[in-house]
C-alpha cells in the first residue's frame, strides 16, 4: 500500500467531522452544538486508551470504547449523560452505515443501556389537602359571592365557577377540553360526555352527580340568557363567559378565562399564598390519584385518565409519608409488640 492510498483512509476525527456535518443539516444548532461537545468528550476519552483520533482510522473504533464513555460522564447530571450517549450512538451508527468500521449495533445499544443512568422521575406535585379544601368551600355557592358584585353577573359567575371548579376535579378533564364543552355533549341520563381529546381520539368522559348536579344548578341560572340567544340550547357552551366584553351573548369560555378561574377562586379562598400552586391541571393530578386511592387499579387510572403510555399513570403511583409511616407500624411494629407481649 503506497502513502498516498494511506492518506486516503479517513480517521476518526475525519469520520466526526463528516457526522457533525450531517448532524447539522438535518438538527437544530443547539443540538448540534450538543452533539459536538459529546464527540469532544469522546476524543479524550480516546486519548486516554491511547487512541489518537487525529491520526488513527476510523475503522479502529470498537464497541468496547462505549464503557470508559459512560464512565467518564457519570460525573454529568443524568439527563446531560443520556443525550451525550445518545451522540455517541448516532456516531457509531454514521461509522457503520459508511462501512468505515464494523461495528456491532446491537451490542452498542445493550451498553448503553447497562451504563447509564435514567434521569430521575418526577413525581406530580400538587397540594391535595388544599384542593381538597377548595373543593369543601365551592360546594356552597354563597362562598363564591363577591360583596359589592354586580348583579346579576356576580351570581352567574358563582354558579358557573363552582361548576367548572367541580367538574375539573370529578371528570379529569384538560381545562381546554372542558371550554370546549357544548350543552349538546352532555348525556343528562347517563352522566357522561362524549368529547373529542388529546390526539384526536373519541373519549367518554363520567361526571359525577354533584358535578351534574352543580352544571344543572348553573344552566338554571342562565336560562334565560340562554332562551334569547336565539340560537339551540344543545349548540350553546356548557361553560359561558360572563364579562362586560360578553355582554348578553353567550360565549364560550377560552383557557386563559379557565385559568383565571382557578386563579381568582384560590386567591378568594385559600389565600394568595397558593396562587400558582394550583392550576387546572392540578385537579387532573388530583383526580388521577383519588381513583388510585380509590380503586387501586392503574389499568382503571390509565383509561379514565386518557394516558394512551401507561408509565405516565404510573408516576401518580407514589405513596405520602403518613401512608408509608402507616404500612411500616402495621407490619413492623405491631408484629415486635405482639412478640413482647
Amino acid at each position: 500500500m503506497t502513502a498516498s492510498s494511506e492518506t486516503k483512509i479517513p480517521t476518526i476525527l475525519d469520520a466526526m467531522k463528516r457526522y457533525l456535518d450531517m448532524v447539522k443539516l438535518s438538527r437544530s444548532r443547539h443540538t448540534m452544538l450538543a452533539y459536538k461537545n459529546a464527540l469532544q468528550i469522546f476524543r479524550d476519552v480516546l486519548v486516554e486508551k491511547s487512541l489518537n483520533p487525529d491520526t488513527a482510522p476510523a475503522e479502529k473504533l470498537t464497541e468496547d470504547l462505549i464503557s470508559p464513555l459512560a464512565g467518564y460522564l457519570k460525573t454529568y447530571a443524568p439527563s446531560t449523560e443520556q443525550l451525550y450517549l445518545q451522540a455517541v450512538k448516532g456516531f457509531y451508527e454514521y461509522v457503520d452505515s459508511e462501512r468505515l468500521a464494523e461495528i456491532n449495533q446491537s451490542r452498542v445499544r445493550v451498553l448503553i443501556r447497562q451504563r447509564s443512568r435514567r434521569p430521575g422521575i418526577r413525581f406530580p406535585q400538587f397540594p391535595m389537602d388544599d384542593i381538597e379544601a377548595l373543593l369543601a368551600k365551592v360546594q356552597r355557592v354563597e362562598n363564591l359571592l363577591i360583596p359589592g358584585g354586580e348583579a346579576p353577573n356576580v351570581n352567574l359567575r358563582a354558579y358557573r365557577d363552582r361548576a367548572f371548579l367541580i367538574t375539573l376535579a370529578d371528570t379529569g378533564f384538560r381545562v381546554h377540553e372542558a371550554c370546549k364543552l357544548r350543552r349538546g355533549d352532555i348525556d343528562w341520563n347517563e352522566g357522561h360526555a362524549v368529547i373529542i381529546g388529546k390526539g384526536d381520539k373519541q373519549a367518554v368522559i363520567r361526571f359525577t352527580s354533584r358535578a351534574m348536579q352543580a352544571i344543572k344548578d348553573y344552566l338554571s341560572q342562565r336560562a334565560a340568557l340562554d332562551g334569547n340567544s336565539g340560537k339551540q340550547l344543545s349548540s350553546l357552551p356548557l361553560f359561558a363567559r360572563h364579562d362586560k366584553g360578553a355582554g348578553k351573548k353567550v360565549k364560550p369560555m377560552t383557557p386563559t378565562t379557565g385559568r383565571n378561574i382557578v386563579k381568582e377562586r384560590v386567591e378568594q379562598i385559600l389565600g394568595k399564598e397558593l396562587t400558582g400552586k394550583i392550576t387546572p391541571h392540578s385537579f387532573r393530578h388530583y383526580f388521577v390519584t383519588s381513583v388510585l386511592r380509590g380503586t387501586g387499579n392503574l389499568r382503571i387510572a390509565q383509561e379514565l385518565a386518557r394516558h394512551t403510555n401507561i408509565q405516565v399513570t404510573q408516576r401518580y403511583t407514589h405513596l405520602s409519608n403518613d401512608e408509608l409511616d402507616k404500612a411500616y407500624y402495621e407490619v413492623f411494629e405491631k408484629k415486635t409488640k405482639k412478640q413482647t407481649s
